[in-house]
Parts: C-alpha cells; structure tokens; sequence
C-alpha cells in the first residue's frame, strides 16, 4: 500500500503515542469500544484521542501504517443509540494494532497465535480481539500491548 491513501471501514484512536484500528462489520461495537478505551485512558491521566470515527484513510510509509480522518467526519464520534458527539482529536497517527471486538458465542475460546490483520492494499497489523462485553477493554488491550498501561509514557504532554 502506497501512493494515496485508502478509506476504510474503521475507528482509530490513539493512546499515548500507541494508536489503535478497531476493525469489524458495522454494528459490532468498534464505536463503542474505541470510546470505552479513550475514556478509561483519560480517567488516568492518559492522552487520548480519536483519529477517526467509521471511516478511517490509511497509506503506508515502509513498516509504518498512517492513519488520517476524513475532514467530513474530524472530530466527531458515533456513540450508537446515543448520537454524534464532539471529542478531542488528531488528525493523524500511526497505527500499531489492529483490535477485533468480538462476541463470545461468535468465537473459540482462545484465538490463534500471532494473527494478523490484512489491511486493504497491502501492508498488515498484529490483530487483538476483545470481548464486546469486556467490562474494561483498555485493560484487557494493556495485557498484550504493555505500554498503553504504562500512565507515564501516555500523560498528557
């Protein structure tokens, strides 16, 4: 994946200076998910912000993946049944893992090793998955990327 970059199906944050895709079909909880995290990192002192909600532009540069927003869609975030809400926001970042919200009667009890998410264009992210019913998807997340709990390499600058 080079050249321009490529919208895709997706809602990217950034925690620290970690960023996260979550992935999926519409209605599987990538919304909420992403806001659950943003808002659990800022209730520690984190920075965190939405880089895009539903539509997400990503392009390649080498082994990095840049994701960018929509200028339509800067800075506002679907919170479903609720409605479009203003948040804090960045234009662009690099993304590190891809994250699978998932349903537990909808998957194996362990996910494979080492998966990976295929992005369109080329190019791929190590892929998470997380329970929709997670009580607390940051934590979880921050089992298996260490630094997104690590409150001093994420404060605000």
């Amino acid at each position: 994946m080079t050249g321009e970059p490529i919208n895709i199906h997706a809602t990217t944050i950034v925690i620290g200076t970690t960023g996260l895709m979550f992935v999926g079909d519409s209605g599987s909880g990538k919304s909420t998910m992403a806001f659950a995290c943003l808002s659990a990192a800022r209730r520690n002192g984190q920075f965190a912000a939405l880089v895009a909600d539903d539509r997400t532009l990503i392009s390649q540069f080498g082994r990095h993946v840049l994701a960018e927003q929509p200028s339509s869609i800067s800075g506002l975030f679907e919170l479903r049944g609720s409605g479009i809400a203003s948040v804090d926001h960045v234009t662009a970042s690099v993304i590190h893992h891809a994250v699978l919200p998932i349903r537990s009667a909808d998957t194996q009890r362990l996910p494979p090793a080492g998966e990976i998410y295929s992005l369109p264009g080329g190019g791929w992210l190590p892929l998470l998955r997380v329970n929709v019913s997670a009580p607390d998807p940051l934590a979880i997340l921050a089992a298996f990327i260490p630094e997104l709990g690590d409150r001093e390499s994420a404060r605000w600058p």
